[in-house]
């Protein structure tokens, strides 16, 4: 857990959340009463966020305890409890919301992911997410990733070179691209790798020609073209396929030989695990 960032996400949520002062709770229950609630899951999944729902207690409250009986990455099924949690009543109605809300996203995100690591299981290619995230939740959303068993491709614009159609475009082709990447780097000393993207065999056979990237991603490929793309490559340089690929069918994209699949929807269209905070 990168702990500064999570701070920060963190206290912004609560002040969000919070303004000038719950009034609900402020007008109901008086301020010292004591409580304690659990954390329900309500439909079966993969579990996420529990480290970060502790750190939320935490940093509301240090006094809340605390007891977690599911850790992240377990599987649960409707009526497991994850973990309870006792103290300032004020306190846990305050973070009710902020964890329920990390935990059901992170957990949809981690389920959906792990079905399609499961589904990838016969063949040699893993699942990447991509920068279609929500602003401001990457991090959970790509930890959330990692959790269900995936892998993340670059974090943003800063760890990674990925020469996308625009960016060939915009530099007057695929030629004049790599040669400026490769210049930027050695100008800046910055040791990324290069990414490139292709959209046919024939932008494919330029990068071929030209060499000097790391790894390319194939682009809204057939499954046909697919195939003859990864045998063109060979061992020369890492592949991933990208573009319009679902649950549904990306065993027929891993079956073509790619080392990589990127998969926007982990994180763009995910359905949210159910789950409850619970006073008792």
């Amino acid at each position: 857990m990168n702990k500064q960032l999570i701070d920060l996400f963190i206290k912004n949520a609560i002040a969000e959340d919070l303004g000038d002062g719950d009034h609900t709770s402020l007008s109901t229950i008086p301020i010292h009463a004591d409580g304690r609630a659990k954390l329900i899951v309500k439909e079966a999944g993969v579990l996420a966020g529990v480290e970060l729902a502790i750190e939320i207690f935490n940093q509301i409250d240090a006094n809340l305890t605390t007891t977690v009986f599911y850790a992240d990455g377990a599987n649960v099924n409707y009526g497991d409890v994850v973990l309870t949690v006792s103290g300032k009543v004020h306190s846990i109605l305050l973070a009710e919301r902020l964890v329920l809300n990390c935990m059901q996203r992170m957990s949809g995100i981690a389920t959906k992911t792990n079905r399609i690591v499961n589904l990838l299981k016969p063949y040699k290619a893993k699942i990447l997410d991509t920068r279609k995230t929500t602003p401001g939740l990457r991090y959970l959303e790509k930890w959330a990733v990692r959790i269900g068993g995936g892998v993340n491709h670059r974090i943003g614009l800063y760890d990674m070179i990925l020469i996308k159609d625009n960016h060939v475009d915009y530099a007057g082709g695929i030629s004049n691209a790599i040669d400026a990447a490769n210049t930027y780097l050695k100008e800046s000393g910055k040791k990324l790798e290069i990414e490139i993207e292709v959209r046919d065999l024939s932008e494919l056979d330029q990068v071929l020609a030209k060499g000097n990237v790391d790894r390319i991603m194939l682009d809204n490929f057939n499954f046909g073209d697919l195939k003859s793309a990864v045998s063109l490559i060979g061992e020369r340089y890492i592949t991933e396929a990208s573009g319009g690929i679902l649950e549904e069918n990306i065993a027929e994209y891993a079956a073509c030989g790619v080392d990589y699949i990127s998969m926007g929807a982990l994180t763009h269209s995910v359905k949210s695990l159910d789950m409850s905070l619970k006073a008792y």
